[in-house]
């Protein structure tokens, strides 16, 4: 007779309890418990990823002692800086997450792909939201479509594992992880349960089989993964798109790759025909840069260590309609915003708590690196006095909270990036100690005393 085991479990975090709770102790939302019910005897263990295992596993090696392993990489042609961002390309017997905002463009890009891998062998769309009528059209549109892309409209794990073993791909893509399930657990598509356990059963599968795997993740209102933090570490790449859905611009950031660099960075654009790399994203950021307008400033934006990128960032001041001054950004962090405008306050003595102050960072990027502090600064002070700032002029630096000027990662990186786009006038804290001798330098002592 079979077992069953009740709990509840929260949507958000994936914390369990025997019985429900109308807060959760470990993320504190509350009416976030569902029930949830597991057949115990119905939960089949698979098979250990051999494959991957070169060992007895009770066999203690000294790391000095333990052999590399060359990983089998496949790479793609169209997509040349994609194989940089993966430092060499797809790992076989990989699982790697693809998560973004709805119509970001991650199904469109992995159909892409799919036709790039089709030279190494047979490629398996597996479709749990649309039908197979849908890829087609967009198959189609693409132009992407051959014989070894095979698509299944299917959101059954155990019917996909047997399909799998009867088709044999090469490479796999499930499209998405959310809307997938296992039969023996109880729970709908989308908890926690379905989501942590079906991702580590296709992560067995595809490890024991060696197939690299792409998997869609669906976000949350608040730009999260949906389902639980468990689904980030068992995958072993995490991929983010970013960028405005109404833009043609598409940011793929790798927040963790066990088979290389993280922080990097691949800039698309987004066509009737597909993805397309931007082979120079700086020119591309800065190519509609008005000229001569105060509150403009460029900065080389630097989250990998391959290469910079040449972003604008854009401030506008204005006195405040009502009691209450606005401070909005986007791309920028606000909390960070309150900082810096704080420290010009004080130490430029600038009366900018009766105005209105706005930042965007150009080209939907979120830039989170301290970095943007001294060019957020100089635009506001800009856009404050009606003074343009210099065209060739670029800058980078943190400001600390007593205002001085602090080291970033790799600047010399940064300096090598302008100086290639014509930027010989580089504002940093390799030139400055302090944001009043910066902006007694940039601009006229008279005007900001």
């Amino acid at each position: 007779m079979s077992k069953t085991q009740v709990k509840y479990v929260c949507q958000k975090c994936g914390y369990t309890s025997h019985k429900w709770l109308g807060r959760c102790p470990s993320c504190f939302s509350t009416s976030s418990f569902i029930e949830e019910v597991t057949k115990k005897d119905s939960v089949k263990k698979l098979s250990p990823a051999t494959s991957w295992v070169t060992h007895d596993e009770n066999l203690v090696i000294p790391v000095t002692k333990i052999k590399e392993i060359s990983y089998e990489r496949y790479k793609t042609e169209k997509f040349k800086s994609f194989n940089e961002f993966l430092d060499g390309g797809i790992v076989k017997g990989s699982v790697n997450l693809f998560a973004g905002e709805p119509g970001i463009g991650k199904s469109t890009f992995l159909l892409q792909l799919a036709k790039e891998f089709t030279k190494y062998g047979k490629v398996l769309y597996v479709s749990g939201e649309e039908s197979i009528e849908q890829i087609s059209l967009r198959a189609k549109r693409l132009n992407v479509l051959d014989e070894n892309i095979l698509v299944v409209s299917n959101n059954n794990l155990i019917s996909i594992k047997e399909t799998i073993e009867k088709v044999k791909p090469g490479f796999l893509i499930i499209d998405s992880i959310q809307t997938m399930y296992l039969p023996y657990l109880e729970s709908s598509p989308g908890s926690v349960s379905q989501i942590r356990e079906g991702t580590a059963f296709l992560t067995n599968l595809c490890k024991t089989l060696e197939i690299p795997a792409f998997i869609v993740g669906h976000v949350t209102k608040e730009g999260t993964i949906a389902g639980p933090k468990v689904l980030e570490h068992i995958v072993d790449a995490l991929f983010f798109f970013e960028g405005d859905r109404f833009s043609n611009l598409r940011i793929l950031k790798s927040f963790k790759n066990r088979f290389g660099k993280t922080g990097e960075v691949v800039v698309f654009e987004m066509t009737f025909e597909g993805l397309k790399e931007v082979e120079n994203p700086s020119e591309f950021f800065l190519k509609e840069r008005p000229a001569g307008k105060p509150g403009s400033v460029v900065f080389p934006f630097l989250e990998g260590a391959q290469r910079p990128i040449l972003v604008e960032v854009q401030a506008l001041i204005t006195r405040a309609a009502f009691v209450t001054p606005q401070r909005k950004s986007q791309g920028y962090d606000h909390n960070r915003l309150s900082i810096i405008v704080a420290l010009l306050e004080k130490e430029l003595k600038l009366p900018l708590k009766n105005f209105d102050i706005f930042i965007n960072v150009i080209g939907g990027i979120s830039v989170k690196e301290p970095a943007t502090d001294l060019p957020v600064a100089l635009a506001i002070v800009s856009s404050f006095l009606n003074i343009p700032l210099p065209e060739n002029m670029c800058a980078f630096g943190e400001i600390g909270l007593t205002g001085e000027l602090r080291q970033v990662r790799f600047p010399e990186l940064r300096e090598k990036e302008a100086l290639k786009m014509g930027f010989n006038n580089i504002i940093s804290p390799k030139n400055y100690r302090d944001i009043k001798e910066v902006f007694f330098n940039v601009f006229k002592k008279e005007k900001i005393s």
